[in-house]
């Protein structure tokens, strides 16, 4: 007969225990080699260390030398250039002619405006001779008048003579009273009538002598347009942008050049928007050449804003470099504030990233990083000043952090 052998159940429990255990170190394995966080590579890494020192609030620019004063040609006439007199990049005179240029149209107005001004003359001269005659005749008839008036008023002191004496009947007394009225009467609208023509001749004179002094002007605008056919200098200085050449026809308005100051500078410099709220005119700066030092102040600030940067404009207080072209570049250092004791960062791309609002902070091992909020003050080009968020001694990733994205941890790979 068969036997009934009892179940070994402590054996069975000890493989399980043992599985569950295999099972638990396979685990904590596995999960100690899963990465924490985005992995990233650690050689492309630049980390700086935040530290307390002196932070230097000022500025370092890339900056253009500019002539300090430039004068724009363009084109006042339209037409065919003739004759091309300067060459570009050559030192010029006031008055210098530059080039000349043909358009009929305005010969033509010329001519046609000289022969209305000629025409309003002629026409002012005949009027001029005729009211000389007319006056003149007027004045002889006046003069007839007043003499027929004065034999009138004679003969009337006969005839009262004569009618005291009984020689005359009082009927020729009063013919020759009403003689004396009448002649007078003649004088008078013949004053009157005179003084009208002379009134109107005076007024037409005056019109016409009107109408001639705007054809004059006219004709002075005329010839202003053809003389500005021969283009000349309007200052001194170096011709720029000057590229000419015979028979090219230009527009009215065309941007034919400059004339550019050849003694004196001025320093163009773009600047990161983060500094506009911080930027004055008046504000110093410097610029370093050949071993000395330029003092250059702010003179104009335009706030407009381009790809993030916007434009100064600086002006040399104490002498410029000896040898300054137009377009050469130079470093010029904008002073901001006074030097202050604070805890500084390296400063880096990581600001453009993150606007200086947190940063990853890089643990003791090296392995990882966590991103942190940071509070941070003013900047330069070197340094960044930490206002809250960072002890002295912690390690920062100053590089790039676009391509991080929202990652809240870092692994570093080695």
């Amino acid at each position: 007969m068969d036997t009934v052998v009892p179940r070994r159940r402590g054996r069975r429990i000890a493989i399980i225990a043992a599985a569950v255990v295999a099972l638990a170190a396979v685990a904590w394995t596995l999960w100690s080699w899963m990465p924490r966080g985005l992995q990233i590579d650690g050689a492309d890494l630049r980390i700086g260390q935040a530290a307390r020192g002196v932070f230097v609030d000022e500025i370092i620019v890339r900056a253009n030398a500019e002539p300090l004063n430039a004068v724009i040609l363009d084109a006042v006439e339209s037409g065919r250039v003739e004759e091309v007199f300067a060459a570009d990049g050559a030192l010029v005179k006031k008055g210098q002619l530059l080039f000349r240029i043909s358009n009929p149209q305005r010969n033509l107005e010329l001519l046609a405006r000289q022969y209305e001004h000629s025409v309003s003359i002629f026409n002012l001269s005949n009027l001029r001779v005729s009211q000389e005659a007319s006056a003149s005749d007027h004045q002889r008839r006046l003069d007839d008048l007043q003499f027929a008036l004065d034999q009138a008023r004679k003969q009337h002191a006969r005839n009262v003579r004569l009618a005291a004496q009984g020689f005359i009947s009082s009927v020729a007394l009063e013919e020759s009273e009403d003689k004396v009225a009448q002649q007078e009467r003649i004088l008078k609208q013949e004053q009157q009538s005179s003084v009208a023509e002379s009134r109107v001749r005076q007024s037409a004179e005056q019109q016409l002598e009107s109408s001639i002094q705007g054809l004059n002007s006219g004709l002075k605008l005329v010839s202003a347009t053809v003389d500005a056919l021969a283009v000349r200098a309007p200052v001194e200085g170096r011709l720029t942008n000057f590229r000419l050449q015979v028979g090219e026809s230009i527009a009215t308005g065309k941007n034919i050049g400059r004339i550019d100051d050849p003694t004196r500078f001025k320093l163009s410099a773009s600047v990161d928007e983060y500094y506009l709220n911080r930027m004055a005119v008046g504000r110093h700066g410097n610029v370093q050449q050949d071993g000395r030092t330029y003092g250059a102040d702010i003179r104009t600030i335009y706030p407009q804003i381009k790809d993030g940067r916007f434009t100064v404009e600086l002006v040399f207080t104490d002498g410029q470099p000896r040898v300054l072209n137009p377009g050469q570049s130079l470093d010029a250092r904008i002073t901001l504030g006074e030097p202050a004791p604070a805890l500084l960062l390296p400063n880096g791309a990581f600001i453009n990233d993150s606007g200086g609002a947190w940063v990853y902070v890089v643990d003791a091992g090296g392995r990882n990083a966590q991103r942190r909020a940071v509070r941070t003050g003013r900047r330069n080009n070197s340094q960044i000043e930490v206002l809250d968020g960072l002890s002295a001694g912690d390690k920062v990733i100053l590089s790039s952090y676009a391509a991080y994205g929202n990652s809240p941890r870092l692994q570093i790979t080695q």
